[in-house]
């Protein structure tokens, strides 16, 4: 009856060791014991250290990003710009700053915040714009805009129309053919 408990034992520091735990080394008592005890051990610090330095890369990507956020901007100036309002799904809205003398950068207010956009070449005649310490993305197109979270991948706000893009879509080929 003893020797299964002492089993027990040992094999309860060798999982209290793994997961360090236990004051003790792990190579102390279990080696005795369990033949196949010193190898349990050495996986277990093996994925202990390889969880462990995955842990600090995401901490260190948490911590770049935390910082990124609380970096304080000066807010851009907005005297003489043109102010275009969106009203966009769910009860989101932006409004866009463009300064005619500027065509490289808007300033976007979200959320009570303004933040200032730089131009990025498109393909496509996309107009696209982002803000790298904060990781928005603004992108507009004939329809609609959207503003895009980069560092969370995630849309912030969708549908986003101004009072042009809102506007009723009518053809020239209805209208002369009621006519």
């Amino acid at each position: 009856m003893a020797t299964p408990v002492k089993h027990l034992l040992a094999a309860g520091t060798v999982a209290l060791a793994a997961l360090g735990l236990c004051a003790a080394p792990a190579s102390a008592a279990p080696e005795k014991n369990h033949p196949k005890a010193a190898d349990v051990v050495k996986k277990a610090q093996t994925k202990k250290s390889s969880k462990g330095k995955k842990a600090a890369a995401v901490a260190a990507a948490g911590a770049g990003a935390a910082v990124a956020a609380t970096i304080d901007e000066p807010e851009p100036d907005i005297t003489d710009t043109k102010v275009t309002d969106y009203a966009c799904e769910l009860g989101n809205a932006i409004t866009i700053y463009t300064n005619e003398k500027d065509d490289a950068h808007i300033a976007l207010r979200w959320k009570k915040r303004l933040h200032r956009l730089e131009r990025v070449g498109t393909t496509t005649g996309a107009l696209r714009f982002e803000n790298k310490n904060y990781g928005l993305i603004w992108i507009g197109i004939p329809a609609k805009g959207i503003l895009l979270d980069s560092k969370l991948n995630r849309q912030l706000a969708n549908e986003c129309k101004n009072a042009e893009q809102s506007k009723p879509l009518v053809t020239a080929g209805l209208e002369e053919k009621k006519g």
